[in-house]
């Protein structure tokens, strides 16, 4: 028998957190992120990692435990976080998933069975290069003209998910997205997703002001320490959304004001994926956080 799990997610801001954890203490359950940024130490202005106040006595999982030097996969935070729900479970309490990050979302909840394809290391290289060259965003361009739902999926800073996207085009001559809707999935947990879709410029509107209070909470500071650290720009840590735009700022790239908006910019756009992602799930259970935190 499937043990029973909640997950909540929805895009960036619009209230998930505070969702899971009235939840969690409704239903007498533990939260496990489903992040793949607030995994990382030191990293909490950026990530809107919940403090020990926000979070209400409820005990939190998967936060706050990588280094931000660390490469952490997909694979290992699949592996860690179900230890985290099969011990809830074992202690009969009810796991509560939260997050917006879809691909581990989707990882923890099933058994994915890809179709299989072939690696090409010098493809890779070559690709890699080109984004050294070029840049990022003009080796995304490159894979939205291939496939632009995964185009759309994937951030041009995830270089590395960028070039599989494109190996696997090249490779088969199918765009990723395409072989995705034929990989088999077998339910490891029996849940219930809901995700917090709020309106489109209320959710805006909260992005603008949670950067906003990022800033006034010190996020150039603990950018400044990351880097102090050791951590480099190139590391995936760093390409989180917030990170990478003040630390173009304090490489001289471009001014305060402007890496401000950028991250506003971007923000936005994740929300906007993950919501695409979340839409091709046709059990998904849509509520307005709005309404439902009343």
């Amino acid at each position: 028998m499937k043990g029973k799990i909640l997950c909540i997610s929805g895009p960036t801001a619009s209230g998930k957190t505070a969702y899971a954890i009235r939840m969690a203490k409704e239903k007498d359950g533990e939260v496990v992120s489903c992040d793949s940024m607030q995994i990382y130490r030191y990293m909490n202005i950026g990530t809107a990692k919940p403090s020990k106040e926000e979070m209400e006595g409820i005990p939190h999982h998967m936060l706050d435990f990588v280094d931000p030097w660390v490469n952490y996969s997909v694979a290992e935070f699949v592996r860690d976080a179900r230890r985290c729900i099969d011990d809830i479970l074992s202690r009969g309490k009810l796991p509560v998933l939260c997050g917006g990050t879809g691909l581990y979302i989707d990882s923890i909840l099933n058994q994915i069975d890809f179709p299989e394809t072939k690696e090409d290391p010098a493809l890779r290289r070559e690709l890699a290069a080109y984004a050294g060259q070029y840049g990022a965003e003009a080796l995304h361009e490159r894979l939205r003209a291939a496939d632009p739902i995964s185009a759309d999926r994937i951030h041009p800073n995830n270089i590395k998910r960028v070039i599989r996207a494109i190996e696997v085009f090249e490779t088969t001559g199918k765009p990723k997205s395409e072989l995705d809707l034929l990989a088999r999935k077998t339910p490891v947990y029996e849940g219930t997703l809901i995700c917090l879709s709020p309106d489109r410029k209320a959710l805006y509107d909260r992005i603008n002001r949670r950067v906003d209070l990022m800033m006034e909470r010190g996020l150039t500071e603990e950018v400044k320490n990351l880097l102090s650290m050791g951590v480099t720009r190139k590391m995936t840590a760093m390409q989180a959304i917030g990170y990478k735009e003040i630390a173009d700022h304090l490489a001289g790239e471009c001014s305060l004001a402007e890496a401000v908006d950028k991250i506003k910019q971007e923000s936005r756009r994740y929300a906007k994926r993950q919501l695409t992602w979340f839409r091709r799930n046709p059990d998904v259970v849509w509520l307005d956080p709005y309404k439902v935190q009343g």
